[in-house]
């Protein structure tokens, strides 16, 4: 089964190409590089929902926070800490 990770996007990078957007999310403080081209509306401080590299929807803090505390309690986010 494959998931979509909430995390917070704590900076995005500018550029001409708007299918190259990417900008860095943190996922329960660990930060990925995550591609932003399917989410054009996104901004700094907007969670969104990351599947493979890729951020698929804009989603609301509450229920990110909510989907994250999840993850935690059941040990799904030990992967991300493992690799840093």
């Amino acid at each position: 089964m494959c998931l979509a990770i909430p995390g917070k996007i704590i900076s995005i990078k500018s550029g001409d190409d708007e299918f190259l957007k990417s900008g860095k999310v943190s996922f329960s403080g660990i930060a990925q590089e995550v591609g932003l081209m399917m989410v054009p509306e996104a901004k700094v401080n907007d969670y969104v929902l990351v599947h493979v590299g890729v951020a698929i929807s804009v989603v609301d803090e509450a229920e990110a926070l909510k989907t994250l505390r999840y993850l935690e309690e059941i040990g799904e986010l030990d992967e991300l800490h493992k690799d840093q």
